[in-house]
C-alpha cells in the first residue's frame, strides 16, 4: 500500500505522521512532501518524534512534484490551519483524506511553551494516524 502525506513545508507535521505511519506497518510504502518544500526538517519535529523512539532525521523534505505522476491508495493532507494552502493532488489517487493538526513550527513564546506544543501536536498527529491506520488502512492488507 502506498501512501503519501502533504503538507506546505514539508519539515514538521507531514514528517511526523510519515514517520508514525511506517512505525505502525513497516510494510506500508509512506512518503512525505510539501507545495513548497522548505528542504529540511524542523529539528524540533525530530526532536520530539526521537522521544517516541522514533528517528526521522534521516528523511527529506522533498517537493510535490516529485510524486505526480505515481498511483496512491492514500493521499493525506495535513495543513491544519485556515490560513494555511493546503495542497491538492491531482495525480492517480484511491482516496484522498484531510486530517489537519495545528503548525507548531508557528508557535512563540518561551523555549518550554514551544516544545509542549510540539509534544501536543505530536501526540494528535500519532493519534489521528493510528485510528485511520487501525480502521481503514489495515483491514485492507488482509
Amino acid at each position: 500500500m502506498k501512501i503519501l502525506i502533504l503538507c506546505t513545508g514539508n519539515s514538521c507535521r507531514s514528517q511526523m505522521a510519515h514517520g508514525f505511519m511506517e512505525s505502525f506497518n513497516n510494510g506500508l510504502t509512506v512518503r512525505s512532501a510539501g507545495t513548497e518544500a522548505s528542504g529540511q526538517l524542523n529539528q524540533k519535529a525530530v526532536e520530539v518524534m526521537k522521544d517516541t523512539g522514533i528517528d526521522i532525521s534521516h528523511h527529506t523534505s522533498d517537493p510535490v512534484d516529485k510524486y505526480l505522476g505515481e498511483e496512491w491508495d492514500y493521499v493525506i493532507t495535513v495543513c491544519g490551519g485556515a490560513n494555511e494552502n493546503c495542497p491538492v493532488f491531482m495525480g492517480n489517487v484511491k482516496n484522498r483524506l484531510h486530517i489537519g493538526f495545528d503548525d507548531p513550527s508557528h508557535v512563540t513564546d518561551t523555549e518550554e511553551h514551544i516544545h509542549s506544543e510540539f509534544i501536543r501536536v505530536r501526540d494528535e498527529i500519532r493519534e489521528g494516524f493510528y485510528k485511520l491506520y487501525k480502521e481503514e488502512i489495515k483491514p485492507q492488507l488482509k
